[in-house]
């Protein structure tokens, strides 16, 4: 009887800490192996130390400044760092803008090593410094006494994969030469510029899946939208994919995977998420089919021959790259298990898929969209169109926003009638035309989380309107001077008849001109496709003030989901990080970090204890504020 007491006793002692926010050091470990967490891209964490009552007394654990950022006044550009970090072999490790790697001691926050790839520090296909973090490698039977049976990789904007010893930090001499892979080597079709790792490879098994970034804004005959498949020990290559058929590519290009991707370990299925063909706005060069540009595309991985594809935009003019990995989860529909993913776009549809068949699961029409007014150009008749799950974004602009309008003496309104607007999928024109939701998004490149347990689905999304203006091609060379780095949003399509300017619809104070919220959190019942909850999250900062809650924030980054139930988040421009509830969307918890992060957090357990970690660096495309801090929270110890 006495021996029951002292368990009871215990119980209320732990029900009661874990209420009160102290840390009982009974949870298991868990890992973040992954820029997504795992390779079928959910960004959920099993960690349930962390819950929504006792969320709000997370406290700082301990934090790193890497020293490697650049607010572009000095010789370096400006820095952009969307780096998940990593928590493996019982290290966390991240990857700086300058190309660095930090091996960091998970509850102390001691650096243990450093690897410096002495990479380029020049803006040389992207407007910024950027680096979205490092991949993870280890040998399924290691060699005792041998090095580099774990490892770690680090790409670089000048097409290096640098391959280091997940231990020490020191380069692995057989990866490539002398551990570093030089990948610009096989860029043979229209080499206009380097082929930028800045997105980490994809590891499975002994192979790594590597896609590139560049400036596809630039030309109309870019480089060719390849995959590379190496041997994650030399860096041989083993196969290529190409997105982009033979007889077109000399004309075109790009229509390459730039975000991350996800896998499907039980079948060996790749998933990638493929960008739009070059140049983006204007397609009257490519008019032959390219079925796989802006799609999502199912590849084996064994020998990278094409299982499916879905194009998700027809013959894209809007620069609606498929920017995120699919979220792979498996859902409980009218009694049956369905092996499911959920791609998210720009667009602001929710795609859920067969991940087998690429067949929907929620209907997908095609519907009549606007028709081209720009000689050369032919739009698609039709494009997809997705009602359920709901969409992001409403199916007409917002509308002007009366404040903006007012304190501009009338200028959003005036403006909005001197452009073309049709609804969705309005082409570019030479007047210009009103464009929702535009390259921005929707959704931006971190795209959603998955609960598998509830199958809870949670993405953060922008409202956003720009303008897309055609400029014929001698026009546009005076007021550029024929430069081709203009400038003020001017790109040059060089090799098409018109140059390019992308505006957001501001009034002259620098207001948005549309109604808010600006930014917004969603959470979907995949087995219904209900809305469950959808909410403005963050808020916008003006003349030194913060806007009000309800109109949210612009936002790039992503969620992460724990299994108690808590949403953890950066991504909005007012440089703070939230707990977020998972059943109602309200928000549990927030800190102050230096800038925007733009980055995933990771979610991890070590000795007992849950923490969140995020990288700091912020984005241009928000505000002009940046970071080098890697911060780490948790709950306070227990007595």
């Amino acid at each position: 009887m006495m021996q029951m007491k002292r368990i009871a006793s215990f119980c209320s002692v732990l029900a009661l800490t874990t209420a009160i926010g102290f840390v009982p050091a009974t949870a298991q470990e868990t890992t973040w192996e992954t820029f997504n967490g795992d390779l079928k891209a959910q960004k959920y964490s099993p960690a349930d130390q962390i819950t929504p009552e006792n969320v709000g007394r997370l406290e700082k654990a301990w934090e790193v400044h890497t020293g490697d950022m650049s607010d572009g006044s000095g010789d370096v550009p400006m820095s952009v760092w969307s780096a998940t970090p990593l928590f493996v072999n019982d290290t966390v490790y991240v990857g700086t803008p300058f190309y660095r790697v930090f091996a960091i001691e998970p509850d102390t926050g001691k650096v243990k090593w450093t690897y410096d790839s002495k990479a380029i520090l020049k803006a040389l296909t992207q407007p910024d410094m950027k680096n979205r973090g490092v991949s993870y490698w280890e040998a399924s039977n290691p060699v005792d006494g041998q090095p580099c049976q774990k490892r770690i990789y680090i790409g670089t904007m000048d097409a290096k994969l640098h391959a280091v010893d997940a231990d020490t930090g020191q380069p692995c001499a057989d990866f490539g030469q002398d551990g570093v892979l030089d990948i610009n080597t096989w860029n043979t079709t229209n080499n206009k510029w380097p082929l930028s790792i800045l997105q980490p490879p994809t590891v499975y098994k002994d192979k790594l899946f590597i896609g590139w970034a560049g400036r596809d804004w630039t030309d109309s005959a870019a480089p060719s939208g390849t995959i590379f498949a190496v041997d994650a020990k030399t860096g041989k290559l083993e196969w290529t994919f190409e997105s982009i058929p033979a007889e077109v590519r000399a004309k075109t290009g790009t229509a390459n995977v730039w975000a991350s991707m996800s896998i499907d370990p039980d079948r060996d299925i790749l998933y990638i998420p493929v960008s739009s063909p070059s140049p983006n706005f204007y397609g009257g060069n490519r008019l032959d089919s390219i079925p796989m540009g802006t799609s999502v595309t199912a590849l084996n991985t064994e020998t990278g021959n094409v299982i499916w594809t879905r194009q998700l935009v027809h013959h894209d003019i809007w620069d609606y790259d498929t920017n995120s990995p699919p979220t792979l989860v498996d859902i409980e529909k009218d009694g049956q298990k369905i092996p499911a993913l959920v791609q998210t776009s720009k667009q602001g549809f929710l795609y859920v898929l067969n991940r087998y068949t690429g067949e929907p699961i929620y209907p997908i029409e095609e519907k009549p969209v606007p028709a081209s007014d720009v000689e050369g150009e032919v739009a698609a008749k039709t494009q997809p169109f997705v009602a359920r799950p709901e969409p992001v974004v409403k199916k007409e602009w917002p509308g002007v926003f009366w404040l903006a309008d007012a304190l501009s003496l009338g200028y959003c309104s005036r403006k909005a009638k001197e452009l073309r607007y049709d609804g969705q999928f309005t082409p570019p024109s030479l007047k210009g035309s009103l464009i929702y939701p535009p390259t921005t998004g929707g959704v931006e490149w971190g795209g959603g989380a998955v609960d598998p347990e509830s199958q809870t689905f949670v993405v953060n999304h922008s409202h956003v309107v720009q303008i897309y203006q055609l400029i014929p091609r001698a026009d546009y060379d005076k007021v550029t001077s024929g430069g081709s780095e203009a400038g003020g949003g001017y790109s040059p399509m060089s090799g098409s008849p018109y140059g390019f300017r992308l505006s957001n619809f501001l009034n002259p104070m620098g207001m948005p001109c549309w109604n808010p919220p600006y930014g917004e959190l969603s959470a979907y019942d995949l087995k219904s496709g209900d809305l469950l909850w959808r909410k403005p999250l963050g808020a916008v900062q003006k003349w030194g003030f913060y806007m009000p809650d309800s109109w949210g924030s612009v936002t790039i980054g992503a969620p992460a989901i724990t299994k108690g139930g808590v949403i953890f988040i950066g991504a909005s421009m007012d440089s703070k990080v939230r707990a977020v509830d998972q059943k109602t969307g309200d928000v549990l918890w927030t800190a102050q970090v230096d800038a925007p992060a733009v980055s995933m957090p990771a979610i991890y357990t070590y000795k007992g204890k849950q923490y969140v970690v995020f990288a700091v660096g912020g984005n241009s495309i928000l505000t002009p504020r940046v970071g080098d801090q890697v911060v780490a929270f948790s709950l306070p110890d227990s007595n």
